[in-house]
């Protein structure tokens, strides 16, 4: 059983201001069957030749040559990058990628990066990519998957064994007291460190700014004088720092499930949880029109029935039938992933029934696909991992514990199902063991080529008023909008967002200012 196309943000307080897709899940959870849903997920095979030790220096980095070896249906290669863009001539690092060939008249390389931050872009290669595309769009390019730096195959963020992730995970801290936010960032702080002595100095540079910057590197070692790119959810802020980073270098970008890189974190939390709370509320409606639906009365009585799991779990854990109870925090996971694409709804609703009845078993089942837990208490990825890393070190919001109380209340105003797990998000970096990078003080890639931003109307993890405002934050945005459910739209939503899409991507045709699907 493989997780879906992007995971979602992570729950308290582990939502922080971003954390959207990871590539492989949300059709997969809608494949599942969820009494054997412990199956690992596949990792891709990558073969690669030693990394060339005398590649120093900018000139060398780009001018340096990848050896495609044969990796299973596709090409897979070892990118050289430096560690610190600030020290171009010191330690450099690997990033790991793949390719599908162009079959057709080829028009040139195409990126593709599934979101998290943390997913694996080379699995997305498989189980986004080639599946979802158009037809001529996979005829026409190299489809091209890359791990970010810190994020699987590319020198990987690690951390913490497979017992002390299920701590982490799964633990509800108490948000009420001084001392329960203390015990948190203990917590975390603890987590910071583990990373800090079993992955070295790379911790300090998986930041946003220097991904954009390798993406450059890999632009321009396949040939390609612009960069084409398709970037979901977190992509989508990748995409749009590489933007305004190198305009000049644009050539077709997509971007689906936007965040806007300028909005604030209370801004990005607060949007995100009413983002859930509406789609929860569509799910709610659509259970209760349909067959044996758990959730009784009125929508907003339905609604408080989810909200009466919620607290049930986190005030006594449900039993599973193994030694894992239902605590809060995993049944928020095991709910909101289903909220990712309407047609994993029906999982949803098999969690919910069970768990009022105080069985957490199918929540539970749920919750680790969205960790990608496998069976036998190991984790099939380092996404968790790489999304604290890469959140910590691109924006690590407020440590004050006066703000952070106000910020979570306003956040339960508008969300008062699920607002509770959005809030205080600081405390995961409150005491993370390196810097912060930040990122960058203008977003609005002045003088790029025509960028296109896709916003889905009621989207759970990326709400769509963050495609309006990226779309305007960028000089040469144009949005296109999804009239539908569930998180991201080119691949998964219509046909006349797919048409819209390949005809960008295949023939430059740039979709019409307020086309809506």
């Amino acid at each position: 059983m493989t997780p879906a196309p992007d995971a979602p943000s992570r729950p308290v307080p582990a939502t922080r201001r971003r954390g959207l897709v990871r590539a492989a899940a949300l059709a997969a959870v809608a494949a599942l069957a969820l009494a054997g849903c412990t199956a690992p997920r596949e990792q891709s095979e990558v073969t690669t030749a030693p990394t060339a030790a005398d590649v120093r220096g900018l000139d060398a980095i780009y001018a340096q040559e990848l050896d495609w070896q044969a990796c299973g249906d596709l090409e897979c290669a070892t990118l050289v990058v430096p560690l610190d863009y600030a020290e171009p001539d010191g330690d450099t690092i690997e990033i790991a990628v793949s390719r599908h060939p162009a079959a057709g008249d080829r028009l040139g390389s195409l990126l593709i990066n599934p979101g998290g931050p943390g997913s694996s872009g080379i699995d997305a290669l498989s189980s986004i990519a080639l599946p979802r595309f158009g037809e001529e769009v996979v005829d026409r390019y190299d489809l091209v998957g890359f791990d970010p730096r810190g994020v699987a195959s590319s020198t990987p963020v690690t951390c913490v064994d497979g017992p002390a992730m299920d701590e982490i995970v799964s633990t509800d801290f108490d948000f009420t007291t001084d001392a329960g936010i203390q015990a948190a960032e203990d917590a975390y702080g603890a987590f910071g460190a583990a990373c800090l002595q079993r992955t070295g100095p790379v911790l300090e540079h998986v930041d946003t700014v220097s991904a954009a910057k390798d993406m450059d590197v890999l632009r321009a070692v396949l040939g390609d004088e612009t960069l084409n790119y398709v970037g979901y959810s977190y992509g989508t802020q990748l995409g749009a720092t590489y933007a305004a980073l190198f305009p000049q270098q644009v050539g077709r970008l997509v971007l689906d499930g936007a965040l806007d890189p300028t909005l604030s974190s209370q801004e990005l939390s607060e949007g995100q949880a009413q983002g859930f709370e509406n789609a929860l509320r569509a799910y709610v409606a659509d259970c209760q029109a349909g067959a044996d639906c758990p959730l009784t009365g009125s929508v907003d009585d339905g609604l408080a029935q989810v909200r009466s799991v919620l607290d049930r779990a986190r005030k006594s854990p449900l039993p599973t039938g193994t030694a894992r109870p239902l605590t809060g925090t995993l049944a928020f996971s095991g709910i909101a992933l289903p909220l990712y694409d309407e047609e994993s709804w029906s999982y949803l609703t098999m969690g919910l029934d069970a768990a009022l009845s105080g069985d957490g078993s199918v929540l539970l089942q749920l919750a680790d696909l969205y960790y990608d837990r496998n069976a036998d208490g190991t984790y099939s990825s380092n996404s968790t991992s790489a999304f604290w890393a890469i959140g910590c070190a691109d924006d690590r919001g407020t440590t004050d514990v006066a703000e952070m109380r106000a910020q979570s209340a306003a956040i339960e105003e508008v969300a008062p199902t699920v607002g509770y797990f959005f809030g205080y998000g600081g405390v995961i970096c409150a005491q993370w063991p390196v810097p912060e990078a930040g990122g960058l003080d203008d977003y609005s890639a002045a003088g790029a080529a025509p960028i296109v931003v896709i916003g889905t109307t009621n989207d759970p993890a990326t709400p769509y008023a963050w495609a309006e405002s990226l779309a305007g934050t960028l000089d040469s945005g144009h949005l296109l909008t999804y009239e539908g459910e569930g998180h991201t739209a080119y691949g998964r939503s219509n046909a006349c967002i797919a048409d819209a899409v390949d005809a960008y991507l295949v023939d430059g045709t740039v979709p019409a200012d307020g086309t809506r699907c």
